[in-house]
């Protein structure tokens, strides 16, 4: 790139780009415009459902290009709005360990680009789609790119003394910041592992890489990137793994870190 700048930026979605249930700022906004119309890859990499990135990349005027949803477990084609990519596992192992761990826990697998289908009801990015109630043996009875646990009557610190004791062949989980939910994901597929592998289809050399996050979902992403940059509202073990700490999503920290290269 001619402004020596970024070829290949991965920004998180909630908690980065946004306050779960607020718009983008404008400025956010404009800055990832000006990296768009430098050059340089902006790649959605969240958490989120393909149903609900597609807000966000319409908010940002994203019209092509890559995202990556479901913790990098699908990748999307964004001209098309639909999954290039999807890398399933078998819930079934997950599910029988987890219960027999914590009995009360209720679980969502996600159906790309449909919804989800659950054994109870459960706090989550529920709003679009369908949300479909089903025993267990239902669940777990199809191959799914993420399976979502929630343990209503625990707290973190309580559930992560449990998983500490959580083996499951063929999987790898990462839990949430703010309460007793967790996601599973086939082993080994992460942000940062999907986000390699569309580095290299794309060509971009590993030094002219940049993430941007605030979770624990984002740890493998700021681990790849050549320079990572965490949130000020991240907690404190992720704000320790990146290379500097930005302003909070409040105070933009998105755009003031793209502003050193990209000007609207």
């Amino acid at each position: 790139m001619a402004n020596g700048g970024p070829q290949l930026i991965a920004l998180d979605v909630d908690g980065t780009l946004l306050e779960t249930g607020s718009p983008i700022s404008e400025r956010v906004a404009a800055a990832v415009r000006a990296a768009v119309a430098a050059g340089a890859h902006v790649v959605v990499t969240t958490g989120r459902t393909v149903l609900t990135t597609r807000s966000v990349l319409s908010e940002l005027g994203l019209v092509e290009g890559h995202a990556l949803c479901s913790n990098g477990a699908v990748h999307v084609d964004v001209a098309k709005g639909q999954p290039l990519t999807v890398q399933e596992f078998d819930p079934a192992p997950a599910v029988l360990a987890l219960r027999a761990l914590i009995p009360e826990m209720i679980f969502a697998v996600e159906k790309v680009g449909v919804g989800y289908w659950a054994t109870g009801v459960s706090p989550g990015e529920y709003s679009l789609g369908d949300y479909l109630l089903v025993d267990h043996s239902a669940l777990s009875s199809e191959p799914t790119p993420r399976l979502n646990g929630w343990w209503p009557q625990g707290s973190l610190a309580e559930m992560l003394l449990l998983l500490r004791e959580l083996r499951v062949p063929g999987a790898s989980w990462v839990h949430g910041e703010f309460g007793p939910w967790l996601s599973v994901s086939r082993q080994g597929v992460s942000k940062g592992w999907a986000l390699e592998r569309l580095r290299l289809a794309l060509d971009v050399p590993s030094d002219a890489t940049l993430a941007i996050g605030d979770g624990y979902n984002d740890r493998e992403m700021l681990r790849w990137a050549a320079h990572s940059v965490a949130m000020a509202n991240a907690p404190a073990e992720v704000r320790e793994l990146a290379d500097e700490v930005t302003g909070t999503v409040h105070d933009d920290g998105v755009a003031t870190v793209l502003e050193r290269w990209f000007r609207s």
